[in-house]
């Protein structure tokens, strides 16, 4: 029999931090450490093998995700592809490769959901099209086609060919990596869908009756995104779910904050709903990209002069950090790194966000 009195003294004292890792602990995994020694950021919950298949959506930071699985010989899952004798440069001019399939940027988990009820057949894309000096304009994707498209239907046309793509990187892929970059959004009042950016800043013509702004809450963040996660599992049951944070400041805000201070909340409100979210969801993880870049434990090292942009040196740190814990956690693997150039630059990615600085005079 147990010695009663002799458990009840262990209990009283056992300190339950005595056999935490060094991990847990900020002196001696932060202060003691060169910020660029410092490591085990992330534990993955899943092991993303070379052979996964893997999409790529949601804000500009995630097209860095894909262009480092691509390099490193990952399985970046393209399912819609430039047309057969189209250049490279060309093919990027024109928004294939940028992402999984051609949304174009998409910011907010409401947008995410959107998407997702297109693909899944639940909501049907709206009819509405842009049209400027007799060519047309996607306003879900206002720049996807740098000159525009030749017709209406040939706007038409091309959305549902990207929401055919969309749904096969929710079918084929064994995970799904979604970049959470805004709260503010702008919406149709009279038939409730979103827009990407305002409309008349891309494209389009703005309508103050029509066109509103939303500052959403963390509520609507959470539930935008619960929902399109249940969307995506009623057509792949199996399909894991990789959030990130964009660590990219807001160009601009509509809020009556300073931008500053908006980009806090916005980023706030975002690390939130991707913490708890993967906290409440098995099939679903966060990888710390946002903290990364933000950390004052960073000192700001990762952005360029204009405190905006990430440059070369951040992307490279975080996708090293992606990989070496996936590697801590399961094991090397074998894969072939291709050849070319990693980590994009900031000219390469393409973020329709950055126009709304236009606007303001700077850029």
């Amino acid at each position: 029999m147990p010695d009663d009195a002799n458990i009840s003294e262990k209990k009283r004292t056992t300190n339950p931090y005595k056999d935490l890792p060094e991990r847990a602990f900020w002196k001696p995994s932060i202060a003691d450490k060169s910020m660029f020694d410092i490591e085990q950021l992330w534990s993955p919950k899943f092991n993303i093998t070379p052979h996964s298949r893997v999409s790529t959506f949601g804000s500009c930071f995630a097209q860095h995700i894909g262009n480092a699985l691509r390099q490193r010989g990952y399985n970046w899952l393209i399912t819609e592809t430039a047309p057969y004798g189209l250049s490279a440069d060309s093919a990027r001019t024109f928004n294939y490769g940028i992402f999984s399939a051609r949304t174009a940027n998409i910011y907010t988990t409401s947008l995410l959901r959107q998407w997702t009820s297109w693909a899944i057949g639940s909501a049907t894309p709206p009819e509405e099209v842009w049209e400027k000096d007799g060519r047309y304009y996607d306003p879900f994707r206002p720049l996807i086609e740098p000159q525009g498209f030749a017709s209406p239907e040939e706007v038409r046309l091309s959305r549902l060919e990207t929401i055919r793509a969309f749904r096969d990187c929710i079918e084929k892929s064994h995970y799904f990596v979604f970049t959470l970059g805004l709260t503010e959004s702008w919406f149709n009042a009279e038939l409730g869908y979103e827009y990407p950016m305002c409309p008349g800043t891309a494209a389009g013509a703005f309508d103050g009756d029509v066109h509103v702004f939303r500052n959403q809450e963390f509520n609507d963040v959470r539930n935008a995104l619960a929902a399109a996660i249940r969307m995506m599992h009623t057509i792949n049951p199996k399909l894991r779910i990789l959030l990130t944070v964009s660590p990219v400041p807001l160009t601009a805000t509509k809020s009556d904050q300073h931008v500053l201070v908006a980009t806090m909340y916005s980023k706030s409100v975002l690390r939130a709903v991707a913490g708890q979210t993967a906290m409440s969801n098995p099939l679903v993880d966060y990888f710390p990209s946002y903290e990364i870049i933000n950390s004052a434990v960073f000192k700001g090292t990762f952005f360029d002069p204009n405190q905006r942009s990430v440059n070369k040196r951040g992307v490279a740190f975080v996708m090293d950090h992606f990989f070496n814990c996936l590697t801590a956690k399961f094991g090397a693997v074998q894969a072939p790194v291709k050849a070319g150039p990693t980590p994009a630059s900031n000219d390469d990615v393409v973020c329709e966000e950055e126009l709304l600085g236009a606007f303001g005079g700077k850029k």
